[in-house]
C-alpha cells in the first residue's frame, strides 16, 4: 500500500500524457481514514468507467456491532449507506470536465426494494466497509487531465466519504429507524409462519404507484383498510402495535369491478417478497418470501418439464411427463411455469386472470358437457387448485373479474371496491350454491417429477471469450444467446438480472454435469453465494458495482429460460 502523496505525485507526472498513462495509477493508497483502491482503469475516455473502491476499517467506520449482527440488519445497513452515498455522489457527478465519460462518478442506484448488492459491503465480523465507485477518468481528447482527476480523488471523494460512510457523521436517528424497520419486517415474516398466513397488508398502506415508470407511492392514493373479518393485530419490536389484513393460507379470491384496485393489491403482494424502504407506503406489506407470480408466456422454451398434472393425452402422442418445445402456447407455458414454481419450492401462487391463458384457468360446466373430459388434454387450474393446497401445501391468491366458478373453490373471497377490500365470503358462497359447480376428476394425480439433469452447453466450455450483456431488467445474453425474463415479473432490479447472468454462466461452466438435477444445482449455487458472497461471481479479488441478489425462485426461472440447456 502506498501513501496518498505518491498518488498525487503520479498524477503530476502523467499530466497531458497519452490516456494509457492512467494505467500507472492502479494500486492501493492510504488516505488515513480510508484506503482508495484503483483496481481497474478504463482504456480510453469513451470506454466503460474505471473501478475504484473506498475501503474503511471497521474501527474507523465505527458502526455499532448490533447494526450488522444479523443478515437482515446487515443488508438494511448496507442499503441505507448505499442510498446515502449515491445521493452524495450525485452532487459531484460530472463536476470534473473533459471528453467522453470524463468526470462521471457513480454507484448503484437503488429502487424501493431493499436488496443485497455488491456496490456496498460490510464485513459481518470486523465491520469494515467497502464501497464501489465508477469514475470516468478525465481527458482532453485522449490526453490525461490529471488536475481534473486530482479534484475527484483528493477533494470530491474525501467529502462524500466523510458524509456517507462514517457513523460519527450520520443522522443517527434516521439510521436507527432503518435498522428498527428491518427488525419489524423480519418479525412480521416470522409471524406469517406462526399464524398460517400467506401475507400481511397493514392498515394505512399506500399500494398504488405514481405511474407505470415510477415505483414511488401515489400521493393522492386511498390508504388501505382491512376488512374486519381479516384484521389482525401484531406487536412489533419497535413500531409497536400494528393492525392490518392477514391473508390465511388456502385459496383466496380477489374480485371486483375494473379499476377498483384488484391488480394493484396483487402487485403489492408480488413485491412483498422483498422488504421496502421507509416512506414507500408498502413497508409493512409482507408476503411469503417464496411466493411466485404465475402467468401465460407464449413462445417460451420448455425443456424436459413434467406438465402431466395439467396436460396429458395430446393427440400427436407427445410426451408430457418430459415435455419439450421451443415455442410454447399460452396454456402450455403457464402449465410449465406452475410446475417450475413447484420445483423451486414455492408455497404461494399469485395469479391475475388478465395475464393468464383462459383455457388453462377454466372450463365451465357447459363446455365440460359439450367437450368431454377424455376429449380435452388440458386439465385446467381450477380442477387442481384444491389439490395443490391440500396435497402440496401451496396456497393461491387469485384475481378474477369474470370467472365465477372459482367462488366454489375459494376459502376466502375479498371484493375490492374503490381500493377498499371487503369480505364477501359468506355472501358469495351462498349465491354460488345456486349455480352448478364444475366437476373435479375423481382420480388423484401424481405429484410431478423434478429429476431433470442437464449437461453444460458445449459452446461455453470451448469459448474462453464469453461475452455477457445485460439489457435492462428484462433480458441478458450469453454470447449471442438471449435469455428473456420479461415475464419473470418479480425481478425488481436490473442488477438482479445481471447477477442471474453470472449465476447461469457459473452453473453452466462449473456445476452442470448431467448427474445433478436442477434442484441440486440451484442449492449448490445458493450455498456458494452464502459462503463466498455475491461478489465471487465477478471473477476478481475486488468488489464491483453491478450485482444484486435474486431469489431462489428467479434462479430457477432463469435456468429454465436458457434455450441451450442440454439433456
Amino acid at each position: 500500500m502506498k501513501p496518498s502523496s505518491s498518488l498525487r505525485s503520479l498524477l503530476k507526472n502523467i499530466d497531458q500524457k497519452g490516456y494509457p498513462a492512467y494505467k500507472s495509477l492502479k494500486g492501493l493508497y492510504d488516505f488515513h481514514d480510508y484506503k482508495l483502491n484503483i483496481h481497474h482503469v478504463q482504456g480510453d475516455p469513451f470506454a466503460s468507467p474505471s473501478h475504484v473502491n473506498i475501503e474503511i476499517d471497521g474501527k474507523i467506520a465505527e458502526f455499532p456491532r448490533e447494526y450488522y449482527d444479523t443478515s437482515w440488519r446487515k443488508i438494511a445497513l448496507e442499503d441505507y449507506l448505499l442510498r446515502l452515498l449515491s445521493k452524495n455522489v450525485e452532487k459531484y457527478n460530472f463536476q470534473a470536465k473533459g471528453s467522453g465519460k470524463s468526470g462521471l462518478i457513480g454507484t448503484s442506484r437503488c429502487g424501493q426494494e431493499i436488496l443485497e448488492r455488491t456496490a456496498l459491503h460490510i464485513d459481518s465480523k470486523s465491520g469494515a466497509v467497502i464501497a464501489c465507485l465508477e469514475i470516468g477518468f478525465p481527458a482532453n481528447g485522449r490526453r490525461v487531465q490529471a488536475r481534473e482527476l486530482e479534484k475527484i480523488l483528493f477533494d470530491f471523494i474525501p467529502k462524500f466519504t466523510q458524509s456517507a460512510l462514517f457513523y460519527k457523521n450520520m443522522n443517527k436517528k434516521a439510521l436507527k429507524n432503518c435498522i428498527d424497520l428491518s427488525d419489524d419486517q423480519y418479525f412480521i415474516r416470522q409471524e406469517l409462519v406462526k399464524r398460517n398466513l400467506t401475507a400481511f397488508v397493514n392498515n394505512g398502506a399506500i399500494l398504488p404507484r405514481e405511474s407505470g415508470i415510477s415505483q414511488k407511492p401515489l400521493k393522492s392514493a386511498i390508504p388501505f383498510q382491512s376488512p374486519t373479518a381479516f384484521e389482525i393485530t401484531m406487536h412489533l419490536p419497535h413500531y409497536g402495535t400494528i393492525r392490518g389484513m392477514g391473508i390465511p393460507k388456502g385459496v383466496t379470491l380477489i374480485v371486483g369491478g375494473g379499476y377498483h384496485g384488484k391488480s394493484t393489491l396483487l402487485k403489492a403482494l408480488e413485491l412483498g417478497v422483498y422488504n421496502h424502504i421507509y416512506g414507500d407506503g408498502r413497508e409493512y406489506v409482507i408476503t411469503d418470501s417464496s411466493a411466485v407470480k404465475l402467468r401465460a408466456e407464449d413462445g417460451r422454451s420448455i425443456k424436459n418439464t413434467d406438465i402431466s398434472l395439467f396436460i396429458n393425452h395430446l393427440p400427436n402422442g407427445k410426451d408430457t411427463f418430459s415435455f419439450c418445445t421451443d415455442d410454447a402456447s399460452g396454456s402450455t407455458s403457464q402449465a410449465a411455469n406452475t410446475i417450475e414454481a413447484m420445483e423451486s419450492n414455492t408455497s404461494l401462487f399469485l395469479i391475475d386472470e388478465d395475464t393468464s391463458a383462459t383455457n388453462f384457468m377454466i372450463r365451465d360446466e357447459l363446455m365440460q358437457k359439450v367437450v368431454l373430459r377424455n376429449q380435452e388434454p388440458i386439465t385446467p387450474f381450477i380442477e387442481r387448485i384444491r389439490y395443490l393446497y391440500t396435497n402440496c401445501g401451496i396456497s393461491s391468491i387469485l384475481v378474477a373479474g369474470s370467472c365465477g366458478s372459482y367462488f366454489h373453490m375459494a376459502d376466502q373471497i375479498i371484493q375490492m371496491e374503490n381500493y377498499i377490500p371487503k369480505d364477501i365470503t359468506k355472501m358469495a358462497k351462498q349465491i354460488a350454491c345456486e349455480f352448478p359447480s364444475i366437476s373435479i376428476p375423481k382420480e388423484q394425480p401424481k405429484i410431478p417429477a423434478f429429476h431433470r439433469c442437464f449437461y453444460p452447453d458445449p459452446s461455453l466450455q470451448k469459448d474462453r471469450r464469453i461475452k455477457l450483456k445485460v439489457t435492462g431488467k428484462d433480458s441478458f445474453s450469453i454470447n449471442k444467446e438471449i435469455v428473456d425474463l420479461r415475464y419473470v415479473e418479480q425481478l425488481a432490479d436490473r442488477e438482479q438480472t445481471a447477477a442471474l447472468a453470472h449465476i447461469l454462466l457459473y452453473a453452466q461452466t462449473h456445476l452442470m454435469d448431467g448427474k445433478k438435477d436442477l434442484q441440486q444445482i440451484v442449492q449448490e449455487m445458493l450455498n456458494l453465494l452464502n459462503i463466498k458472497g455475491l461478489g465471487f461471481l465477478q471473477n476478481g479479488k475486488d468488489l464491483k458495482n453491478g450485482l444484486a441478489m435474486p431469489r431462489k425462485q428467479e434462479i430457477f426461472f432463469c435456468f429454465n429460460r436458457y434455450r441451450k440447456l442440454q439433456f
